[in-house]
């Protein structure tokens, strides 16, 4: 076969047989004649020789051969040259010098036909939790339908901070070099910071710690880090850090869910880049078990919902007291004989009622248990931060009631005297559609609405706050109200229980109570005015709540700086979000006129963005490993520096050095045609056998 050559067909002339018979029957005759010539040429006999010449033609005639010639066509090599786009790379410097080196090495490889280029631009898709620079497996997937035989080498024009480099040049599935192409310049320098250890979980006002450490690539600067500190966007501290040391910070978090942690190292004169000069930890804010004193002012029928409904949430450890037994009942039972647990005031309203996140007066009504101070210290609680519900019956309009004591500075709605007593569906006022305590509440999107009927409401004036339910009348049946730091909430009904009980098909007391506990008790879910977002996947989901107008458009600021405005769109009274796709990976803040939100898409420890100086370490093993180059594009003014020189081989690449780039041609071909020229079919071969068989004829006849 002779060897490929580029500019023509290359063929190859083989000759095969085709037997006019069996096998089997082919070797009889052939064992036949060689007897006969045998025999002959011992005995000598005339024209022997002659008789064995056309026996062998005979049976060369009857094995039908002919030459076979295959006309092939060379097969070109293929070079991938994969292009980083990765976001390390997007800077505007690097961005000029990776499609000049394209262009130039493009030019350069057109030179030569038996050279396919192929070109895999590598970018974030998007879809990745946590970006990085995935050159090999780019370089994979381009020569997926290439054999081995047929790839030349491989090109990577980057940065050098490639994050997927095999260990080995066995894994590349090929034997070819491996080029890098360097991007950047020489003497680059970069300041950033990045989370070394930090808890993923924390409880609420407690104590924690992490560690963050200032890192200066590209030689030490010998400068202390300045590092501004915030939690959910509100500043926490300030603090130096010496690049290169471990830092460690405590703080607290304040609520409970996510908790965006961000840290930014002062910038750096000459340094490359800001864009890494942030890090971010998320960690989850857990509650510890709240505290809820409830009080009931006496045995009744809805005392029991309130205490299975707090009992039955893993989440709360409950201390609940009744009042069986009023100062005013004497009957003259000796003290050492009651077997009744004697109500320690003193301890719950002015030790630890600090300690309690929610305290609930179940029917409570002012008889003397507790001192006149004592509603001072709750209302004093509730002012601090502390958190109120009064679940109100016939003894708040009555002469005993609470608003006649220090409570009044912070009940959001005072009795005026009347009780109605008259069926009623609790219905939703226009303002609890809109509030995340009653909004959505099951059975209430109808009219009447799908739950039973109360039979009671407290008269008030009109109310403080918010008011969410009513009832007959149109009255105040549920408020919500702030009272200096804390929170208050009054029912003024106790006829809630009749949902508990099933009566007239029940309703959603459970979901209601817990609903109007939690507030009470700042769950940001259920904040009446919130901006809110989070990530899913590669998009930021924005959720703005009010029981106010509509709310107007926000404004969404990417990692890397740029802003846009977005609409948001009503879901359901209230309630208004937006989704926005992001291929950018980062801290995202969205802001309107009155709150900010920060949420972090992608993972916070994304490689993409930890180093971003360009280097020839990464790849320098494997280039090595190889036979490739591995060079820089530029100098260290950004000049541009000339391409080493392409060269072709054939066979095994052995070239070492930085100034010439091999690549492997290929010796394999494809099958265009196939022509056949049998031996013995025509004039030609009838002739041969005519001859040989005259010619014995005339030497045996002499």
């Amino acid at each position: 076969m002779c060897r490929p050559c580029w500019k023509g067909w290359a063929s190859s002339m083989d000759i095969t047989f085709s037997p006019l018979f069996p096998l089997s029957v082919l070797l009889g005759f052939a064992a036949l004649a060689a007897i006969i010539a045998v025999f002959g040429i011992y005995r000598g006999l005339r024209g022997a020789w002659l008789r064995a010449l056309s026996l062998a033609l005979l049976l060369l005639a009857l094995g039908n051969p002919s030459f076979v010639s295959e006309n092939r066509e060379p097969l070109p090599t293929v070079v991938a040259i994969v292009v980083d786009r990765s976001q390390s790379q997007l800077m505007p410097e690097r961005i000029r010098q990776t499609d000049a080196t394209l262009r130039d090495l493009q030019a350069r490889l057109a030179k030569f036909p038996s050279i396919e280029q192929r070109v895999v631009d590598l970018h974030d898709d998007g879809k990745t939790e946590a970006p990085s620079t995935r050159a090999f497996a780019a370089l994979s997937e381009a020569l997926s339908d290439v054999p081995p035989s047929r790839i030349g080498g491989a090109v990577l024009i980057t940065d050098g901070q490639v994050h997927d480099i095999p260990e080995a040049a066995k894994s590349l599935g090929f034997s070819a070099p491996v080029h890098a192409l360097i991007t950047g310049r020489p003497n680059e320098f970069d300041r950033r910071i990045e989370v070394v250890r930090a808890p993923r979980f924390s409880l609420v006002n407690t104590n924690q710690q992490l560690t963050f450490r200032v890192i200066d690539d590209g030689g030490p600067i010998n400068v202390p880090a300045t590092v501004t500190i915030r939690i959910n966007g509100e500043n926490v501290g300030e603090l130096q850090a010496i690049p290169g040391k471990d830092t460690q910070f405590d703080f607290k978090l304040n609520r409970a869910g996510s908790n965006v942690v961000d840290f930014e190292v002062a910038q750096v004169p000459g340094e490359l880049t800001t864009s890494n000069n942030q890090a971010v930890q998320l960690i989850d804010g857990i509650r510890q078990n709240l505290r809820v004193l409830l009080v009931s002012g006496e045995p009744h029928a809805g005392e029991r919902a309130w205490r299975n409904l707090l009992k039955s949430d893993a989440l709360v450890d409950l201390v609940h007291f009744t009042i069986l037994r009023p100062p005013e009942k004497q009957d003259g039972t000796p003290i050492n004989e009651l077997s009744l647990i004697a109500f320690p005031t003193r301890e719950l309203f002015v030790e630890k009622i600090k300690e309690f996140d929610l305290i609930v007066l179940d029917r409570y009504q002012n008889r003397g248990v507790l001192p006149i101070l004592y509603y001072d210290n709750i209302a004093e609680y509730v002012k601090n931060g502390g958190a109120l519900l009064i679940a109100a019956g016939p003894e708040y309009a009555g002469d005993n009631s609470i608003a006649d004591t220090p409570l009044a500075d912070i009940l959001p709605a005072l009795p005026s005297g009347g009780i109605d007593e008259k069926g009623f569906f609790p219905r939703l006022s226009d303002i609890g559609k809109k509030h995340p305590v009653t909004r959505g509440l099951e059975g209430s999107q109808s009219e009447p609405p799908q739950w039973g009927r109360w039979f009671r409401t407290v008269n008030v004036s009109p109310p403080a706050g918010n008011t969410v339910m009513t009832g007959a009348d149109k009255n105040p049946l549920l408020v919500l109200n702030r009272a200096g730091d804390g929170r208050v909430a009054m029912l003024l009904s106790d006829q809630g229980w009749l949902w508990s009980r099933g009566f007239e098909g029940g309703g959603p007391h459970a979901s209601l109570y817990r609903r109007i506990a939690y507030w009470l008790m700042k769950e940001p879910a259920l904040e009446e005015e919130a901006l809110t977002a989070r990530a899913v996947g590669r998009s930021l989901e924005i959720t703005r709540q009010t029981i106010g107008d509509p709310p107007e458009k926000v404004t969404v600021t990417f990692p890397s700086g740029t802003t846009q405005s977005v609409g948001i769109t009503q879901q359901e009274p209230g309630l208004f979000t937006a989704s926005v796709p992001t291929t950018e990976t980062g801290l995202f803040k969205v802001t309107d006129s009155k709150f900010t939100a920060l949420a972090h898409v992608g993972a916070v420890d994304a490689p993409e963005f930890k180093a971003e100086i360009s280097s020839q370490t990464p790849l320098a093993a494997l280039t090595s490993e190889t036979h490739g180059v591995d060079t820089r594009v530029a100098n260290a003014d950004g000049s541009t520096l000339a391409l080493p020189q392409i060269l072709p081989v054939h066979g095994t690449v052995q070239i070492e050095g930085n100034d010439r780039m091999a690549f492997r041609l290929t010796n394999d071909t494809t099958l265009k045609g196939i022509d056949t020229y049998p031996l013995f079919n025509g004039i030609m071969g009838l002739a041969a056998l005519l001859f040989a068989v005259s010619s014995m004829w005339w030497r045996e006849g002499r």
